[in-house]
This record gives structure tokens, C-alpha cells and sequence, in this order.
């Protein structure tokens, strides 16, 4: 258990670092106000139109840093930062979520495939964890038999989340791409604003990163557990 301690410590402490340096960076391009003048939200609307999306509200919710998407109510949910806001770090998280719609209404593949998964994930999760542990003591205490099976089950559900977080990995960056392209062929950016929008999108895309990263180390390390108990 020492060495699962040690992996979890380090990955979080990654996922810190990384976090810290996001938040960072959006404080920063905060304070690069846009020539246009256009906060988030009209950042949002105006990418949607383009595309020709109808179907897709523009909302506001509370939090920092808590914008995403909703395929299913298909509504474009934009943070207190970003909603209001007129800069470059408002008009690069609004294009992003914009350009998850815009993957939505074009069915792009690999959103499609993430959106299949996340029912299943959202279920076996939170239960992955403790299904390999409690196969494990299972196993130690009565002999392999039940107890590996159980594992090996728990360890199924892992390799899933696993997937679902590397699936997650091109929703991600084609986001930020459709995004970052939108803004520069519109004129919708300065040059010194676009490198901003850049810059902090780069670094939300890295949260992403980390997160595969840790989940398949995570995979791996029990996976020699369970596999290894049998030897």
C-alpha cells in the first residue's frame, strides 16, 4: 500500500501544480481586455450563430472556473469570470465550450463515443475502487478464488474510467482548436489577445492530461496487485 500512496501522492501533487498554474494564467489574460469589448457570454452567442446553432442557450452559472457544456439540455454554462467578463481569458473558455456545441451539432466521434460512456462511468467509478481492494483482502483471507474474480471485475470497471479520461483527451484539445481557429479567422481577437486565449487553453487542456495520466498509473499499479497475488 505504501507504493499506491506514493503514486497518489505524487499525481495529486501534479494535478496541484498544474491547477494552480491554470488559475494562474486565467487571473493573468483577465486583465488583457478585448478591443472589441465583448464579454463571454456575446463571445458564446456569436460563435454559436456563426456555426449556425439555434438550439443552444447561452447560461450563466456560479463558481470559477466551473464552465462547461450540456449536451443534454444543450445549454453553453459559463462561470461568474467568464460570462460577464471582456478579456482574453473570457473569450477563450466561452469559444471552448462553444466548440464542444459545434462537436455536438457536427456529431464529432469522439464526443459521441464519451457521451455512450458517461452513464456507465458516472456508475462504476465511484465502485471500481473498492471492488479490486475488497477482492484483494477477499482473496488474501480465503485463497484466491471469489476474491481474485472480484478484483479482476473491479479492475474492469477502472480500465473503463480509464478510457472514458483518454476518450476525453481529443474532445478536449478539438475544442480548444475549433475555439482558437474561430477567433482568429473572425478577427474576433488581437494578436497579443489571441496568444493569451492560446496560452490559457493550453494549460486547461494539460488538467486533462493529467488526469488520463494519473488514472492509467493508477490502472497499472493494481492491475501488478491482482495479477501479481496470483503468482
Amino acid at each position: 500500500m505504501t507504493g499506491y500512496y506514493i503514486l497518489i501522492g505524487g499525481i495529486a501533487l501534479i494535478s496541484w501544480l498544474v491547477s494552480a498554474r491554470l488559475k494562474s494564467k486565467f487571473q493573468h489574460y483577465s486583465k488583457v481586455h478585448l478591443q472589441n469589448g465583448m464579454s463571454g457570454a456575446e463571445i458564446a452567442r456569436k460563435m454559436l450563430q456563426d456555426h449556425g446553432i439555434t438550439d443552444v442557450e447561452v447560461v450563466h452559472t456560479p463558481g470559477m472556473l466551473t464552465d462547461h457544456y450540456n449536451p443534454q439540455k444543450k445549454t453553453v454554462n459559463l462561470s461568474e469570470g467568464v460570462y460577464h467578463q471582456r478579456n482574453a481569458a473570457a473569450a477563450a473558455v466561452a469559444a471552448h465550450e462553444c466548440g464542444h456545441a459545434v462537436q455536438h451539432a457536427q456529431a464529432y466521434q469522439w464526443l459521441t463515443m464519451r457521451s455512450k460512456l458517461v452513464p456507465v462511468v458516472s456508475v462504476t467509478s465511484g465502485m471500481s475502487m473498492w471492488l479490486v481492494f475488497g477482492g484483494l483482502v477477499l482473496g488474501a483471507a480465503a485463497g484466491m478464488g471469489m476474491g481474485y474474480w472480484i478484483a479482476v471485475a473491479g479492475l474492469a470497471m477502472m480500465a473503463l474510467a480509464t478510457l472514458f479520461s483518454f476518450i476525453t483527451l481529443p474532445v478536449e484539445y478539438d475544442a480548444s482548436n475549433r475555439a482558437l481557429a474561430w477567433l482568429k479567422n473572425r478577427n474576433m481577437v488581437t494578436s497579443q489577445e489571441y496568444k493569451g486565449s492560446e496560452d490559457a487553453l493550453k494549460w486547461a487542456a494539460r488538467t486533462y492530461l493529467v488526469a488520463a495520466i494519473g488514472a492509467l498509473a493508477t490502472l497499472v499499479y493494481w492491475g501488478l496487485q491482482v495479477f501479481g497475488s496470483r503468482d
